[in-house]
């Protein structure tokens, strides 16, 4: 499927800012066998002063601004032609889940991708007894780590509600578990917790979802939104699988990769720092288009 994509983020100042320095991770990149970018520009206004290109530890595209002179507001333009590869099915060859440990122990490489930096606690996902005890009732004996995965994602679905105005971007995840309310930022850290409780390497990808209008209704330019979902690790045989616990299902199609990371902390969209006094306002708006047919560009 060919997607065209939009993003723009608008940022306001009550006074100008002064000193303004951000990370942009905006930019999607090539992913084998699921996602090739035909293209890709990401306008940044008022033109900043210095702006440098990188790739990350983990490997997503980042963005370095910075603004000399003080600046009232700033707005990002992402525009994006994508295609995105329909997945196989999931297939299931992954260790029981006793057994996970040692196919871990067994990976001898610290490669971005080694599940060894997914294993443990990250910036924004500390260890949960309340959300690991919660992870093990989901379990039932003899379980594949595949199927643990499954289970406990499907059963944060069942047991949240999606609530935009319940949390915020500084929600814990032991605060949104407890409220059983959040986005999908919320559910995404709060599955990695009970999938790290558990001894699953899990991690957070961050990227666009496409949405469907109600039958009937016409499609809204801008209500397709950022969105996030889970990679787990489940054994050696199987390696990363994508589960995305707020809408219950697997990641497939309908799912644009923009980053990987160990939380949201590693591939927020924007993080910077300014010097400004009084309040700031931000607004974002996201259309992904389905192009009916791939046609070379």
């Amino acid at each position: 499927m060919l997607y065209d994509v939009t993003l723009t983020i608008d940022h306001s100042y009550a006074a100008a800012s002064d000193r303004t320095r951000s990370i942009l991770r905006l930019l999607p990149s090539n992913i084998p066998d699921q996602q090739v970018v035909r293209r890709r520009e990401l306008i940044v206004a008022p033109r900043p002063d210095e702006r440098r290109e990188r790739v990350d530890f983990f490997g997503n595209a980042a963005t370095i601004v910075v603004w000399h002179q003080p600046i009232e507001a700033v707005s990002l333009h992402l525009t994006a032609l994508i295609e995105r590869h329909a997945p196989e099915p999931p297939f299931d060859l992954s260790p029981p889940l006793a057994d996970l440990r040692q196919d871990l122990a067994e990976v001898r490489s610290l490669a971005p991708s080694a599940p060894h930096h997914f294993a443990a606690a990250s910036p924004l996902v500390a260890p949960s007894p309340a959300i690991t005890d919660y992870a093990r009732t989901c379990l039932a004996p003899g379980m594949t780590a595949m199927q643990a995965v499954e289970a406990i994602g499907r059963a944060l679905n069942r047991d949240m509600t999606f609530d935009p105005d319940a949390t915020d971007v500084d929600t814990t995840p032991e605060e949104a578990f407890a409220n059983r309310h959040g986005v999908c930022q919320d559910f995404t850290h709060v599955m990695i917790a009970a999938l790290r409780g558990i001894g699953v390497p899990a991690g957070y990808v961050s990227g666009f979802l496409r949405t469907y209008p109600p039958p009937g209704k016409p499609r809204l330019e801008g209500a397709d939104a950022m969105h996030a979902w889970v990679r787990a690790w489940v054994g050696q045989e199987t390696g990363w699988i994508e589960f995305d616990p707020t809408n219950d299902q697997y990641a497939g199609i309908d799912h644009i990769t923009v980053g990987h990371g160990r939380d949201y902390d590693d591939v927020s969209p924007v993080r910077g720092a300014l010097r400004t006094t009084g309040g700031q306002e931000a607004s974002q708006a996201v259309d992904v288009i389905p192009l009916d047919t791939v046609t070379a560009v």
